[in-house]
């Protein structure tokens, strides 16, 4: 039997392939795998995602711009070379609209970019680039990334595979739809408040917020801002810890990826978890309780489980106000000279930071430190800290914006995401798995946090999970 047929023979985190199993259904290591072996050719890699691509993307919007020439061009130098490039060698992958990619067009999700091309990579691209992998588009993304439906005016909204009328999540929806439908098998993302996190919830995909710093951003303003960090999207465990390996590592001009502290070490016997619905504080909705609740029952099968919470309390108000001082400063000017070409979201994210003081943004750092004491002191009694994913399920895609939890207001549109911005403003790496359900039930994810610096622990947990509780993928009905 041909190696290729072999391979579309296979069966993947437990579930049997589709009737008519192709290329896209192997996961980006298993991928590598087979082109470094000869098995598969990077062409024939790129042709099957370029497929899938034109075939679903029409309904389902993940993509801004796709890159047809340049992945051709670049399947034909893999296939040439006389030994792989790298780790992710011939590997189809798409990068997320908010991240440069030189000689390709780079929105940032609005009209005001509509035509830029970058003439050079932001570091994360490049660092794929020369591990062999091949960039296929840019996925989309709501303008600057703000924004709960994954939509612009040039592009969306992203439709969330398991049911086209419900939105895919912001801001990272495009890289999760392109995974989760097969258009390729890895995507990278970005997340300041939850955004790999909520659209891998509501789309079915495992996502990575790595450590900030732990990818390096050289080119961001302000060098010590830890809020936002880059991120991955794949079907599995192991392509998450498969990218973050190539991306990973110091550079001179991000202070951050100096200093970055590391207590990673084997997980030893039966893990402690701590577990909490919504840290004290978050609003989180009583379905989404109820699925929280179900999933760490699975999870006493292979932790002692606990429920506990750091003291959260003021994180809210805290988010609020650093991610409202850092908005404002990143783009009060386009607000003063181009306000009519913006949506109206973008409009409040940047007047929500237009008179804050600097007592108010030093109170809420000073909040943020407490709060992040406190998770060092759970640490100190768990190896992890689980959570929801997401606050809610996936909702119409007509709704820009989550304004209330099963009936109570919420007193701003970012408050729904609380349950994953308050591990952003800790600065915690967070794994995110898909939880079992049933046929009738939407996708749902949990988050799996640890102390800064211990993503191996992470992705050796989430094995676990995988493996032996099924925290896995599972195939839309595309």
């Amino acid at each position: 039997m041909p190696a290729a047929l072999a391979f579309r023979r296979e069966v993947w985190h437990g579930a049997a392939m589709t009737s008519k199993p192709s290329i896209c259904d192997l996961t980006a290591t298993t991928l590598a795998r087979a082109i470094a072996k000869g098995e598969l050719s990077s062409r024939d890699a790129v042709e099957a995602h370029l497929a899938r691509i034109a075939e679903q993307d029409p309904q389902l919007a993940a993509f801004v711009t796709v890159d047809t020439e340049g992945a051709h061009r670049a399947a034909e130098i893999c296939d040439a070379a006389l030994a792989p490039i790298g780790p992710l060698h011939g590997v189809p992958v798409a990068i997320k609209d908010l991240t440069d990619t030189a000689r390709l067009r780079t929105t940032y999700g609005s009209v005001l970019f509509g035509d830029q091309v970058p003439v050079e990579d932001d570091l994360v691209v490049a660092r794929l680039r020369r591990a062999g992998a091949i960039i296929l588009g840019k996925t989309n993304t709501p303008e600057f990334g703000f924004g709960a439906v994954c939509t612009n005016k040039l592009r969306g909204p992203t439709r969330n595979p398991f049911d086209s009328g419900l939105t895919s999540g912001g801001s990272s929806g495009g890289s999760a739809v392109a995974v989760a439908a097969g258009m390729v098998p890895l995507a990278h993302g970005t997340d300041l408040g939850g955004s790999v996190r909520t659209p891998a919830s509501f789309c079915d995909v495992a996502s990575i917020r790595p450590t900030p710093g732990r990818i390096p951003s050289p080119r961001r303003p302000l060098g010590w801002d830890m809020l936002a960090t880059h991120g991955f999207l794949a079907r599995g465990v192991d392509d998450l810890e498969l990218a973050l390996s190539v991306c990973a590592g110091s550079d001179a001009n991000d202070p951050l990826s100096l200093g970055s502290i590391s207590d990673d070490r084997p997980i030893a016997g039966r893990p402690r978890i701590a577990v909490t619905p919504d840290f004290g504080v978050a609003p989180v909705a009583r379905e989404v309780r109820a699925r929280f609740a179900t999933a760490c029952e699975l999870l006493a099968r292979v932790a002692d489980v606990a429920p506990s919470s750091p003291d959260c309390g003021g994180a809210i108000e805290a988010f609020r106000t650093l991610r409202a001082a850092h908005i404002a400063s990143s783009y009060g000017e386009l607000l003063r000279t181009r306000r009519a070409e913006l949506t109206p979201t973008v409009v409040w994210n940047i007047e929500a930071g237009a008179n804050l003081s600097a007592e108010d943004y030093l109170n809420a750092e000073r909040r943020r430190t407490a709060i992040y004491r406190s998770f060092r002191a759970l640490f100190g009694r768990a190896e992890f800290l689980i959570a929801p994913a997401a606050s809610v399920f996936p909702w119409p895609n007509e709704i820009n914006d989550v304004t209330a939890i099963d009936g109570t207001a919420l007193e701003t549109p970012i408050d729904y995401l609380a349950v994953t911005f308050i591990v952003s403003l800790v600065g915690c790496p967070v794994l995110t798995l898909p939880v079992p359900r049933g046929e009738s039930e939407l996708p749902f994810g949990i988050q799996i946090i640890a102390p800064p610096g211990c993503e191996s622990r992470l992705f050796a947990f989430g094995r676990i999970l995988e493996n032996e509780l099924g925290f896995s993928h599972r195939w839309p009905p595309l």
